[in-house]
């Protein structure tokens, strides 16, 4: 399916052909199209709405369970966070304290 960043779009006030930029917002990485002439930018539909997304999730707050398995401890991850990273059957996850009571989990994509 071809992604509406592959073509030429034309600015919707002056005419002028965009050009192709990223933006930066709390740390995503959106695509975006900058016209010369308006010195406006529009950001790609899809990141824009994977970046709504993300600020939704950002504003819950999960209680989630703790459970003991053998010698090691499970956290359940609400399916929702699970549903944004794309989580498929075989994913790594890097996890360290930063600091007495808080456990960073970053979560890593695996190119197959």
């Amino acid at each position: 399916m071809a992604d509406i960043y592959d073509n030429t779009i034309l600015c919707n006030k002056c005419e002028e052909k965009l050009q192709k930029a990223h933006a930066i917002r709390g740390g995503f990485k959106l695509r975006s199209w900058w016209c010369p002439n308006c010195k406006e930018q529009t950001i790609h539909p899809a990141d824009e709405t994977i970046h709504r997304q993300f600020i939704e999730l950002k504003k819950r707050e999960f209680e989630v369970k703790l459970r003991q398995i053998g010698n090691s401890w499970a956290v359940s991850i609400p399916k929702e966070i699970i549903r944004f990273q794309e989580v498929k059957e075989t994913k790594i996850i890097r996890m360290n304290m930063e600091e007495p009571g808080k456990l960073t989990i970053f979560f890593s994509k695996i190119y197959e």
